[in-house]
């Protein structure tokens, strides 16, 4: 009982952290006068992709053993898995049921299918390479994560030009300081408390998620791999389900899609610092089935137009993945 009240006291104490650390981070963008895409698509993703990213970094860089290690790398390959199959399905289920309400005559949904395709054909790239190292043992692995580091660089870099600054009409009311300009301070003391917190929560979390394992007999890795996406990449499938609610899909497109090249670089690299990144049969059936959904996914957003009944069969790869793992 204790452990169930802690997990998902660590679990909901991560999204509350993460709402004020966005805020925070929208705000010290506007006050830096970051452009933007960096204050919207790709800060919102960021903070979304936080709580896997917190979870990856606590367990592989402070785990006392090789069990919460492996909760770290589980949960590198498992995020991404979330992202590409529950998360892009709730969007097609979302736009399914919420079409009359929008006063939509069709199913399609409105979205940049151009930016959504390069985005996945990026992301596919940089996930082979990160499935092909858990595969190998060389001297020198370590040093490759840096590599996946300068691929999100390059990847913001190219998000970056030629974005304008996000006024303050645009952005809510700083949490700490909700009346008149919090100036730069504010925003600074937010952010700062909020990651500490989440660093706080994230370490709670993966214990939690050791001792779940060993009362269900499971592997660490499978249980990062079947709980911590699920939970941890919620704020994502919750943003997605509101901002379709709100007729704004590409803003619920966006996000996973950032949150997926996220997950794709940080995680890997700070798995390939902190541990040997050698990956079990259930990794490597999480990496084929991630891989799956993407070449999905570049199918649909090939197409000018995206039907949101096509998303709504991604579902269907994660249940097969928790089908595939319970026969193994």
């Amino acid at each position: 009982m204790l452990t169930a009240v802690l997990f998902l006291g660590s679990a909901a104490a991560i999204y509350f952290a993460c709402e004020y650390f966005v805020n925070g981070v929208e705000w010290l963008g506007r006050k830096l006068g970051v452009g933007e895409t960096a204050t919207g698509t790709i800060l919102a993703a960021f903070g979304t992709a936080l709580p896997e990213t917190a979870v990856t970094f606590v367990a592989v860089v402070f785990g006392r053993d090789a069990a919460q290690k492996d909760i770290g790398v589980g949960a590198a390959l498992g995020g991404p898995m979330v992202l590409a199959t529950i998360s892009y399905a709730v969007v097609g289920f979302a736009m399914y049921w919420n079409r009359r309400r929008l006063g939509r005559s069709t199913h399609v949904i409105e979205c940049d299918s151009t930016r959504l395709r390069r985005d996945q054909a990026w992301f596919l790239s940089i996930f082979i390479v990160k499935v092909a190292l858990g595969l190998l043992v060389f001297r020198y692995k370590p040093w490759v994560g840096a590599a996946f580091l300068v691929a999100y660089a390059a990847y913001l870099l190219r998000e970056l030009r030629g974005a304008q600054v996000l006024g303050e009409e645009f952005l809510e009311p700083l949490k700490l300081h909700p009346k008149g300009d919090p100036g730069l301070g504010w925003p600074l003391l937010q952010t700062s408390l909020a990651l500490i917190a989440i660093a706080i929560a994230s370490k709670v979390f993966v214990g939690q998620l050791e001792n779940i394992g060993v009362w269900a007999g499971l592997s660490a890795q499978l249980v990062a791999l079947l709980l911590s996406p699920v939970a941890t990449e919620l704020p994502e499938t919750l943003n997605a389900v509101i901002w379709v609610r709100q007729g704004k899909e590409r803003l619920a497109l966006a996000n996973i899609s950032g949150a997926m090249m996220i997950q794709a670089t940080i995680p890997t690299a700070l798995g390939l610092f902190f541990t040997s990144w050698v990956f079990s049969r259930e990794l490597i059936v999480s990496g084929i089935v991630t891989m799956a959904a993407v070449a999905i996914l570049l199918g649909l957003f090939s197409k000018n137009t995206v039907d949101a009944r096509l998303l709504m069969p991604l579902a269907g790869l994660y249940a097969l993945f928790v089908a595939i793992i319970v026969v193994m």
